[in-house]
């Protein structure tokens, strides 16, 4: 099964335009957004830049780890006594964790009393605190002050962490997933306590991507293709998926003989969701998991020709992928014309009335058919410019979309009929000027 492809004429590609930013040395891994109009990216090379996402300028270049970043979040402040400061947390390999100022480029706090690499960052803005996951769980507020921890958990540590209700996180370690919970001190200070309430066993391998659907739901993905739907209040098991690349869970799509599969093809990199369906991104191949339904509705066994490392549902019905074989993809989920289904054959004991419980299943089956949709991503755009493994990407709306490589470089995908709109638009407005001084002269 070859990789689809799509002709030049990209009609419902919009990003024409690309403007290039160049700063880092070294793999550009992150990208965070600030507000509506900037982002910050960090790597490999240590450097956190901060850029305006409409021009592509240059705001800050932010200089204060020694080694690749690990992790990085936002953190706008909500304390209602002072004015609204957007901050970034940045955790480092060097075992530092920094906290900037968005709106100065200027370093407010650092702490460098971490025994391991701290790998996660997750911002808990409802109590104003944020958590960092390495071989423990620390808690801390914003001027950086430790709350509380957990003891030692492993040496791999914790690799991923979500937000779940009732002051819950659901941390990834290894195998398993350890459920926390947060609780404020009686004694009317600042101080938190934080205790495991559950560990979960079910993933036969190291768990590689977490999503929370919404305040009922969250997902995990595993390394070797399996994806575990969970009850958010109680944390139970509500359904799974493990055959993604079994072609007869997926008879709509051409089966690829293969003598076995490696972990490398199953591994889920990425997952998103927009509340109905969750996306996976698995292998080379995207997966569309309805949960209600529990199933997958639609799938690109064959995405990317490599890897796919960072999926996003837009608001419409469109999806953006990026892979490791340096493209960004567009797909649109739509919904299969069906055929009317056959009818039924008579047979000969239905034609002496034998066959009735057969024939109202039969009907059954056809109305349950018929009233199922069908749906197939199709390729819509492809943004060839990177010439290495686009990692991750943000979506901006109007104002583009940022995508950021192991080339060293971020691009910025711009629509092209808006852009030349807006050049049309200052043009005008810089001859009208221009009139309305000759004019007074």
């Amino acid at each position: 099964s070859a990789v689809q492809t799509i002709g030049e004429e990209q009609i419902q590609n919009p990003y024409t335009e690309l403007l290039v930013l160049k700063g880092h040395q070294d793999i550009v891994r992150f990208l965070v957004q600030i507000d509506d109009c900037r982002f910050a990216s960090a790597g490999d090379d240590g450097i956190i830049f901060l850029w305006n996402a409409q021009t592509g300028e240059k705001l800050y270049e932010l200089h204060g780890h020694t080694h690749k970043i690990t992790a990085i979040a936002p953190f706008s402040s909500s304390d209602v006594t002072e004015e609204k400061t957007d901050l970034i947390i940045t955790a480092s390999a060097d075992r530092t964790v920094i906290v900037w100022d968005c709106a100065s480029g200027r370093q407010v706090q650092k702490v460098s009393c971490f025994h391991s690499t701290v790998k996660c960052l997750t911002v808990l803005q409802r109590l104003n605190v944020w958590l960092s996951g390495g071989s423990d769980l620390c808690v801390w507020n914003r001027k950086l002050d430790l709350l509380c921890k957990t003891s030692h958990l492993t040496d791999a540590g914790i690799s991923a962490l979500v937000e779940l209700p009732k002051n819950c996180v659901a941390a990834a370690v290894g195998k398993e997933l350890i459920i926390f919970r947060l609780s404020a001190t009686n004694n009317g200070s600042e101080g938190w306590n934080i205790v495991e309430v559950k560990r979960l066993v079910d993933h036969q391998d190291n768990i590689s991507s977490l999503v929370t659907v919404n305040d009922l739901t969250f997902v995990t993905g595993s390394h070797v293709g399996e994806l575990i739907v969970w009850d958010a209040l109680d944390w139970t098991k509500q359904a799974s998926e493990c055959n993604f690349w079994d072609s007869s869970v997926h008879p709509d799509v051409q089966p690829e003989i293969k003598l076995s599969q490696s972990p490398h093809e199953t591994s889920v990199q990425h997952l998103t969701s927009d509340k109905e369906c969750v996306f996976a991104a698995v292998g080379k191949g995207i997966y569309v998991y309805n949960l209600q339904m529990k199933r997958v509705i639609a799938c690109q066994r064959t995405a990317h020709d490599s890897s796919v490392l960072h999926i996003e549902k837009l608001s419409n019905r469109q999806l953006i992928s990026c892979s490791e074989d340096g493209s960004v993809r567009i797909w649109e989920l739509r919904e299969k014309q069906q055929l009317p289904a056959e009818p039924v054959p008579t047979g000969f004991f239905n034609m002496w009335g034998f066959g009735r419980a057969n024939r109202q299943a039969n009907q059954a089956a056809k109305k349950m058919q018929e009233n199922t949709p069908v749906y197939f991503l199709e390729l819509v755009g492809d943004l060839i410019g990177h010439s290495s493994a686009v990692q991750m990407f943000l979506y901006f709306g109007e104002l583009g979309l940022a995508t950021c490589s192991a080339d060293h470089l971020i691009i910025l995908w711009k629509d092209g009929e808006r852009e030349s709109s807006l050049r049309s638009l200052t043009l005008f407005k810089k001859l009208a000027q221009t009139g309305d001084l000759q004019l007074k002269l």
